[in-house]
């Protein structure tokens, strides 16, 4: 048991009455009695909601942006099968129920039912003031908020795990997310070796989750492994929205018994499920049916044969009760009351027939303890497991709104993704392999050039090209974000971590690759190119190549989170970036931009290390780039003979007063900058620009997390 000391309850997640520990896997079993589970009863009272229909006309003909998971999504099609009343459709029509600590919670009915909806009102992911009416209280206490996200977890209807980790993996990263850090290494591999055993996942515990492209556990185990990350911490309370949607009987049967597991280690369990077999049914204690948002029935699965028999559509002996029951509402649904007559005789059947069911249930209500201690209770007996004393001595708890401190969420945040990507070097070597093929194509092209006019030009079509290309080539972070999004919500849901521990590990994690092609970049190019400067000129070229991947990247990982669509996305990097370009300063000098369009120069992200890298190159002020009559070139007299070019040199000379030779400077690199019109910023200042944008654009990316990760309904 949990020993108390001051203000502090230490948990022992080994014992016995933890959910999911066990002698073989934790091996330290205490000998002591286990305690019965600390009774709870969630009960909601007239829970109604609705939403405003769609809007018709271009609008309503637009692609709706895909919601983040499903439980943003409404659980109504755009049919008939809620109630419409005007420009409102009904969710929730007055639903009420009770669902109690060892029981398995089924929420039954057909696709747009309201199942979806009102696990989402229960689980907090409905705003408070969006539900027209009612509420949930957990022992008689109102239910939401901190304290809702805290002792309880949801389970998504999609399995939204990192392909490339095995089982037991993805689990310890579950741990080291919602286990306290005080919890040591090995009690919280004992807590991960405890629930592979309970999850039946001992065979798959080393095996990859896989994907399309990578052979992995099978459905029903990854199912039980996204079950698994979500009860890592023994929650009080578990939401699953649709646990066996996809799954063959036998791995659907093989889900709901855990599920029953974990009912019967003290959590409240409700789940949505869609048509369950009769061997599922049986082990459920409780059934909600809904059709339209009322309910239809409300009892045990043992009810629903005299509950269809007193209401004149007996169920045959022969006949799976759920799947009559659902056939029979469906064909209610098709007629313009829809199940209105089932849901009426409900109301009926329930006044006749819960009156003992309302006494044995006050019998109960009389044992529940005051919230604050039956949690505390259940923390001190080993659930819960992020829990931690609060004042009072063990007679309230606190339960932290995260379980580690923000440098413990980053680290292993960063482990988990380096762990994840280091089993894809595919992934690493495509992109060294486009920025080397990009490089050596530049290379070839702009193949040692010299300091001629020319090659004055030549050089800031390479810079241009090269610095542009850096941006371009970060494009390939954008489906980073997309791919990951529905996992960062399902974990920050219920606080496993800190959405700014989400975005300094990202920028970590993102950082090393950027070094590497940065340096195979300037290793193809600058001696291939024939820039001058030596070391320290071809040292800068690394850094500000590496600033720019760095802006780049933070720009797309930005874009990433405001644009979800990876398509979508493309379009509007490729579009915005050669906006940058074109007002970089290379197609048009700034001096010649007109005074409208100017911001837009100096917010080009291409300007910065543009204008850097020509800086770095022409700084030489002992270094000529057009000499005698070289000054020609590009000039009508430029097709002449050597002979005429020489005497109209002479002719300017007298002109001027000055004596220019066929080797006398004219242009030097200063006189390219002046040119170019690129004098306004040195090159180191511009260096510092390049690099504040990256964290410019990384800060943009967790304010977008903040405002637009609510993950709830309006």
């Amino acid at each position: 048991m949990a020993a108390t000391s001051g203000h502090a309850v230490v948990v022992d997640i080994d014992e016995p009455a933890s959910c999911g520990s066990n002698s073989d896997a934790a091996g330290m079993r205490q000998l002591q009695p286990v305690l019965p589970p600390v009774p709870y009863v969630l009960r909601f009272t007239d829970l109604s909601y609705s939403v405003k229909k769609r809007g018709g006309g271009l609008v309503g003909c637009l692609p709706s942006r895909r919601p983040s998971n499903r439980l943003a999504s409404l659980d109504a099609p755009a049919s008939s099968d809620t109630t419409t009343n005007g420009n409102t459709k009904t969710l929730l029509d007055g639903i009420s129920g009770e669902a109690r600590e060892g029981e398995l919670f089924a929420v039954m009915g057909a696709s747009g039912s309201g199942k979806s909806t009102l696990v989402d009102a229960l689980a907090g992911r409905i705003a408070r003031d969006s539900l027209h009416g009612g509420g949930a209280t957990l022992n008689g206490e109102p239910l939401h908020g901190r304290r809702l996200r805290a002792i309880s977890a949801y389970v998504m209807q999609d399995d939204l795990l990192y392909p490339m980790l095995t089982v037991r993996e993805t689990l310890l990263f579950a741990a080291e997310f919602r286990l306290p850090r005080a919890l040591s290494a090995d009690r919280k591999r004992a807590r991960v070796d405890a629930l592979v055993d309970q999850l039946g996942l001992a065979r798959a515990a080393d095996t990859i989750i896989g994907d399309e492209g990578h052979r992995g556990v099978s459905g029903g185990e990854r199912r039980r492994v996204s079950i698994g990350t979500d009860i890592i911490h023994d929650p009080i309370v578990l939401f699953l929205d649709e646990p066996t949607s996809g799954l063959d009987s036998a791995s659907a049967f093989m889900v709901v018994q855990v599920l029953r597991r974990i009912a019967q280690s003290g959590s409240v369990v409700i789940m949505t499920i869609h048509q369950p077999s009769a061997r599922i049914l049986g082990i459920l204690d409780r059934l909600l049916l809904l059709s339209r948002g009322r309910t239809v029935y409300a009892g045990t699965p043992a009810g629903l044969k005299p509950f269809f028999a007193e209401f004149g559509a007996p169920i045959p002996d022969n006949e799976n009760p759920a799947e009559f029951a659902l056939d029979t509402i469906r064909e209610y649904e098709r007629s313009p009351d829809g199940a209105a007559p089932i849901a009426d005789f409900n109301v009926k059947w329930q006044h006749q027939h819960g009156s003992s069911a309302s006494s044995a249930a006050v019998d109960k209500d009389n044992k529940l303890m005051p919230l604050e201690l039956a949690i505390a209770e259940s923390v001190s007996r080993g659930k819960l497991v992020a829990g931690s004393g609060g004042p009072g001595g063990g007679s309230a708890v606190t339960v932290p709104t995260f379980a580690n401190p923000p440098w413990t969420e980053v680290w292993v945040l960063i482990k988990r993704s380096f762990t994840n990507t280091g089993r894809m070097p595919e992934l690493f070597v495509m992109r060294l392999g486009t920025i080397m093929v990009t490089g050596f194509i530049l290379a070839t092209i702009f193949w040692r050039l010299d300091d001629t006019p020319k090659g004055v030009q030549e050089r800031l079509g390479f810079f241009a090209m090269g610095m542009s290309t850096m941006f371009y080539v970060c494009a390939d972070a954008l489906p980073v974000f997309v791919q990951e999004r529905h996992i960062y919500l399902r974990e920050t849901a219920h606080n496993a971590y800190r959405r700014i521990s989400y975005v300094l590990a990202n920028a970590v994690v993102a950082f090393p690759p950027l070094v590497f092609l940065s340096l195979a970049f300037a290793v193809t190019t600058f001696w291939a190119v024939g820039l001058a400067g030596g070391a320290s000129s071809f040292l800068f070229f690394v850094i500000i190549v590496l600033a720019s991947l760095w802006a780049g990247s933070g720009f797309v990982t930005f874009l990433s989170a405001v644009v979800p669509h990876v398509m979508l996305g493309y379009t509007v990097v490729v579009a915005i970036l050669a906006y940058f370009l074109l007002f970089s300063g290379f197609f048009i000098n700034r001096d010649r931009i007109p005074d409208y369009w100017i911001w837009f120069h100096y917010l080009s992200l291409v300007k910065y290390p543009y204008q850097a890298v020509l800086q770095n190159e022409f700084s030489d002020a002992s270094r000529c780039f057009s000499r005698g009559v070289e000054i020609f070139d590009g000039t009508p007299i430029g097709h002449m003979t050597e002979a005429v070019k020489l005497k109209v040199l002479e002719a300017i000379s007298k002109t001027l007063g000055t004596n220019m030779t066929a080797t006398t400077c004219v242009t030097t690199g200063a006189d390219v900058l002046a040119s170019q019109a690129v004098t306004d910023i040195g090159k180191w200042k511009c260096l510092l620009v390049t690099v504040a944008w990256g964290f410019f654009f990384r800060a943009l990316f967790y304010v977008v997390l903040l405002v637009g990760s609510k993950n709830k309904r309006k």
